[in-house]
């Protein structure tokens, strides 16, 4: 159904509990929920609230859907999980699709979510405010388009979607603006035969600076990779299932703290003693750590195999065309690649809020509560917990607005009902 119409001249959204203000010409109004960011997140939302019968509109800065996977990760990513752990809600990965994914299928897979409930994102639109106005109860949402044309949204419902990796992190490493060969984010990074070789440093050692120094080797270049943390490394499967779901199977029956004890036997038994290599593990569990900081284990891939072999060593400093170690030794790169992550923008463009941290971008309250906040606003996609924290909170969020849509809805009829009574 479509819910745009022209009135005087100009496009406004029809509303059904008939609440369009005034609004300015070059204002939008949206009867449901505005969703800013047309990743997996705001898909699933969108398509939980169409389910239920209420429309949203949904605002993406980019020009595709799922941006992040399309034009910032590198070629060779597959899901890290099993798909059934990543399947959006009321459709599932087809059949034939492997256990995991490729990021090919995974796109592919978005596309068909995204005709089959019917969703149409209006795309190259970047959300540069969004404030809740007290005096009318409503969310201005205001937009820039690909020439700097302004556009203003106007919602009762906000949900923001935009998730934790919205913006690079790019650190402040000493050196580096000496440093005068490529210097690259891993979101710019596609595959490693650019850098055939030639001797890349991988600065950064979770899922994607893993898996890039193995793309690396595969292309003939010489990685080396930088630890800057401890970090757990876990085989992506033991005792023939994948870790996750081995690891959410045995918190059904045992405590956390004893399910990490069994997760780092088994590791132990895998793959050695990490901390031979430079791969110090946190004093706290992997699924521990997990809850209490959002800090995912890395599972390895068959990067560890090439670490075993002796490149990893801590960063000091870079100089001109070479990085200098902590042990003082000295060594040439072509090339620095930051596998460094990625961070929440919410607090950049989110107004006058009090869900969100300005530190972080994050919601204060931890999953399972960070998904509503006052006002009518929601997040989604800041759980910690990937596709399947997301696909939760989306549930969530639309039963919360179907309850309050179908509400005023009832009002509207009753108050109809009476002014025609009253005619009578």
């Amino acid at each position: 159904m479509d819910y745009l119409k022209e009135v005087g001249g100009k496009r406004v959204h029809d509303h059904v509990n008939n609440k369009m203000p005034i609004l300015p010409s070059r204002s939008i109004w949206v009867p449901g929920p505005v969703i800013v960011g047309a990743g997996p997140s705001g898909l699933a939302t969108a398509a939980c609230l169409k389910e239920k019968g209420v429309p949203s509109l949904i605002l993406e800065r980019a020009n595709c859907i799922a941006s992040l996977w399309q034009l910032k990760t590198y070629d060779r990513l597959h899901l890290h999980l099993p798909k059934h752990f990543c399947e959006l809600p009321l459709m599932p990965f087809p059949s034939n699709f492997p256990t995991y994914p490729t990021k090919q299928q995974f796109v592919a897979y978005l596309e068909a979510y995204t005709n089959h409930f019917g969703l149409a994102p209006v795309f190259n639109k970047t959300v540069v405010s969004a404030e809740f106005e007290s005096r009318c109860g409503f969310w201005k949402v205001k937009t820039l388009g690909l020439k700097q044309e302004e556009t203003e949204y106007v919602c009762q419902w906000l949900i923001v979607a935009t998730g934790e990796n919205a913006e690079e992190v790019v650190p402040d490493i000493e050196g580096m603006n000496q440093f005068e060969g490529p210097i690259l984010h891993t979101s710019s990074y596609k595959s490693g035969e650019l850098f055939r070789g030639k001797n890349v440093l991988v600065i950064g050692c979770g899922n994607s600076g893993m898996e890039v120094c193995l793309d690396l080797c595969s292309h003939n270049a010489r990685p080396s990779i930088v630890v800057r943390d401890s970090v757990h490394v876990l085989p992506q499967e033991m005792l023939g299932r994948s870790t996750f779901g081995l690891s959410i199977w045995l918190l059904k029956w045992f405590p956390m703290r004893l399910v990490d004890q069994i997760l780092l036997l088994v590791s132990r038994f895998m793959l050695g003693d990490t901390s031979h290599y430079g791969l110090h593990r946190p004093k706290l569990g992997p699924m521990q750590l997990k809850t209490a900081t959002g800090k995912t284990p890395v599972l390895d891939l068959g990067t560890l195999a090439k670490i075993k072999s002796g490149h990893i060593k801590g960063i000091r400093r870079l100089m001109n065309q070479y990085v200098e170690f902590v042990d003082g030794s000295k060594e040439n790169f072509d090339a620095i690649i930051l596998a460094t992550g990625y961070k929440s923008n919410v607090s950049s463009w989110l107004k006058g809020n009090e869900m969100f941290s300005e530190k972080d971008g994050l919601p204060h309250k931890s999953f399972p509560n960070g998904w509503k906040g006052g006002n009518g606003l929601y997040a989604v996609g800041f759980t910690k917990r990937g596709l399947l924290g997301a696909s939760i909170d989306a549930r969530r969020i639309a039963q919360d607005v179907e309850l309050r849509w179908k509400a005023e809805a009832t009002s509207f009829m009753a108050n109809g009902s009476c002014i025609t009574a009253t005619m009578m």
